[in-house]
């Protein structure tokens, strides 16, 4: 399917066209004067006449009788008329009030990354990566043809860019040439042309996540690396975590004293731990289990601080007693 987009020009192109315009008007109509009429006008009467035709003013002290310079007048002022009217607002002025009033687009990076990840196509699947990416301080580029999407994460902060991540020219602009890996996250179609464009001049290493398994073969032949279904990797897993937070027996601990055992407990979307300290968790005293480890940015601290964050994907490294960490597994989801 062919796209067609609507161009906005810029102040700069429709000036240029406006001076080229008056410019060669200014000549022809020296030259028809001069020509099929037998009088001379100077260069400023010239510019006088095309300046009053075109904005349809007209005084009527420089006109032209013969009938080549009223036709020529006739396509002055209509081109004028046109310039004004059909040009100068609609495609000039309307988009850049637009523009001020709701912001540019991102369209490329301000800053050149290296090693970074692109990701085509935002999402609640790729959330809780790009916030391990940040956590880990992996510098990523997210591409989305979205535009309240892309507005979304421009006010959040976040590094992305606007434009269809299956054109050549977007992914040039996200830094594909010195990107570390790509991963695309949008229809089985667009992920097939999203790969075909990606390896067209770059080998980087491509992860396409398929919403049919069936389409998981096309895409390994348009070029991807590593083709991951979600719903097939995932179902069960997902199966287990919601049955999880419904029961109060603790899975994966380890005796560490007489009536004491030592287990992880991640935190889940929801939890009353959510963003809070270790401090203003209160979990000693709501609990009376012990925090004596915190992973974090993907490591492990045996010395976590009463300061440190309690976060989405962090996990919590507990001793108690049964009761007591069963009372925490409560709180944490």
């Amino acid at each position: 399917m062919i796209k067609i987009k609507k161009h906005a020009w810029t102040i700069r192109e429709y000036l240029v066209l406006l001076l080229i315009l008056i410019i060669s008007y200014d000549f022809i109509a020296i030259f028809i004067k001069d020509t099929f009429e037998g009088e001379t006008i100077s260069f400023i009467q010239s510019i006088y006449f095309v300046l009053m035709t075109m904005t349809t003013v007209g005084f009527g002290d420089i006109v032209f009788t013969s009938p080549v310079g009223q036709i020529f007048t006739i396509i002055v002022s209509l081109s004028g008329v046109i310039m004004l009217f059909a040009l100068l607002f609609p495609f000039v002025v309307m988009p850049w009030i637009e523009s001020l009033i709701k912001g540019e687009l991102p369209e490329k990076v301000r800053k050149k990354k290296e090693n970074h990840i692109i990701i085509c196509g935002y999402n609640t699947m790729v959330e809780s990566l790009v916030h391990e990416l940040e956590d880990h301080k992996i510098p990523f580029i997210v591409i989305d043809d979205n535009e309240h999407q892309i507005r979304t994460l421009v006010k959040g902060g976040m590094t992305c860019i606007f434009g269809d991540p299956s054109e050549e020219n977007v992914l040039e602009a996200a830094g594909i040439d010195s990107a570390k890996m790509l991963i695309a996250n949008q229809s089985d179609e667009k992920n097939a042309s999203i790969v075909l464009s990606a390896k067209e001049f770059s080998q980087v290493e491509i992860i396409a996540i398929v919403e049919n398994k069936k389409n998981a073969d096309y895409l390994r032949y348009a070029g991807a690396n590593r083709v991951i279904s979600p719903k097939a990797l995932l179902g069960s897993f997902i199966g287990r975590k919601a049955v999880a937070p419904l029961t109060d027996r603790i899975t994966n601990s380890t005796h560490f004293m007489d009536n004491l055992e030592i287990a992880e407990f991640p935190i889940y979307p929801g939890s009353q731990l959510l963003r809070k300290t270790l401090l203003e968790s209160r979990i000693r005293e709501l609990t009376g289990a012990n925090i004596v480890g915190l992973w974090k940015g993907g490591e492990l601290s045996l010395n976590p601080k009463s300061y440190d964050v309690i976060k989405r994907n962090s996990i919590l490294l507990a001793v108690g007693n049964k009761e007591q960490l069963k009372q925490l597994k409560r709180l944490t989801h």
